[in-house]
């Protein structure tokens, strides 16, 4: 069918020239142009986005193929196009106004969060609508483009909204838009928020950096977080708070670690202490995150500044001890393990405090244990390098 005998919906139309879009590309603000139309106003010297007015930071422009298959899908079927599909469209491209707009008050736009929210979890495309019509940098935007004097009640309302509606888009693995915290007054915007921030903001935060730490487009911006000694003392007190809360900091800081230049950083701000102390009450709490913060200490004490910190720990070696064997798994057991055997090849202090602390008596127990056998040869070398005759299997205990 002709498009001059349709009414084009307007999230179709190029938001400049005001005619159906024929090659969409989004800029960093997350609007969407018509190729020709965008080039135009570059070219003309303007350096911000024409519906917005933000100054670009980058002025590429990202081809919008999900927009560009709508299009195409429009203009062959025509009036047969699903009227919902476009209803849905619709009615999110009115909304995003809402938030777009200075006006609105914090209330209104908790609302029409809600109603996004709800938009969305009826149709199986949802989260692709919301990432082709801007809402990605649009959230972010909202959430980190100012700094604030304090966290009201709406703001903290609003912000646990907003991160739970990024969260939902993060899946779709489109990280490139986070770098916009590599801006130093965003980056603030986001530790004033960790700092202040209700425990669901926290966490929420805390599944962002995990993103951010996930991908080689926010590589940069990884090492920017793991230079932020505030943030990881900020994350290092979390993983001491209430479940939820601890279990999160623990995956933050065990994907910032994933980055070699971001360790000798977390040391330095007591990850091995926090650590160590998550693992050490673990047992008491039934916190079962206790496997990850153990392999996030192995991978730690490739440094000699990690080594000794756990070393200097009065629960140091006793918190290794404590993963060797475990009843209910033996997850962590071979991270443990070797994690010994680093501290106590180059310590004869480690040797005799991990004897005295009952370290002999967890790997026969772990030796006659269902555990891999991978795992039970690491426990005979660990049991040889302390000088132990059990280093076969025994038979009894």
């Amino acid at each position: 069918m002709k498009e001059a005998e349709m009414t084009v919906p307007h999230f179709f139309m190029c938001p400049i020239s005001l005619d159906l879009i024929k090659d969409p590309v989004t800029l960093c603000t997350g609007q969407t142009y018509d190729r020709s139309s965008i080039e135009k106003w570059l070219a003309a010297g303007n350096l911000t986005c024409p519906v917005t007015m933000q100054k670009l930071q980058d002025s590429s422009m990202v081809p919008n193929n999900t927009l560009r298959h709508l299009i195409d899908q429009w203009l062959q079927i025509g009036p047969q196009f699903d009227p919902v599909y476009l209803s849905t469209i619709d009615s999110l491209a009115s909304l995003k106004k809402i938030l777009e707009s200075g006006e609105a008050s914090l209330e209104y736009k908790c609302q029409t969060l809600q109603n996004i929210q709800a938009l969305t979890e009826e149709s199986q495309s949802g989260n692709s609508f919301l990432f082709q019509l801007g809402f990605f940098p649009l959230l972010l935007e909202l959430l980190f483009g100012k700094v604030e004097s304090r966290l009201s009640e709406g703001s903290a309302k609003f912000a646990e909204q907003a991160l739970s509606c990024v969260l939902r888009l993060l899946s779709l693995d489109e990280y490139e838009c986070l770098n916009m915290l590599k801006e130093e007054s965003k980056l603030e915007s986001f530790q004033f928020l960790f700092d202040q921030g209700t425990s669901k903001i926290k966490r929420s935060l805390c599944q962002i950096i995990e993103a951010i730490s996930s991908s080689l487009e926010t590589r940069e911006l990884c090492a920017k977080l793991g230079n932020n000694r505030k943030l990881l003392k900020g994350l290092i007190l979390l993983v001491h708070q209430t479940y939820g809360a601890s279990e999160a900091g623990i995956k933050a800081i065990s994907a910032l670690c994933c980055l070699e230049s971001n360790r000798e950083n977390m040391v330095q701000e007591g990850g091995i202490n926090g650590l160590l102390t998550y693992i050490y009450e673990a047992q008491r709490h039934e916190r079962n995150l206790a496997p990850k913060a153990m392999a996030t200490i192995e991978l730690l004490l490739g440094l000699e500044s990690a080594k000794e910190a756990l070393i200097n720990d009065p629960n140091g070696i006793k918190a290794l001890i404590k993963m060797v064997f475990r009843v209910s798994d033996h997850q962590g057991s071979e991270s443990a393990i070797r994690s010994l055997m680093i501290i106590c090849t180059d310590s004869l202090q480690a040797r005799e405090e991990a004897i005295g602390a009952g370290v002999l008596t967890q790997l026969l127990l772990l030796l006659q244990s269902q555990c891999s056998g991978r795992t039970k040869t690491k426990a005979r070398m660990l049991l040889k390098l302390l000088g132990s005759k059990w280093d076969e299997e025994p038979k009894h205990l």
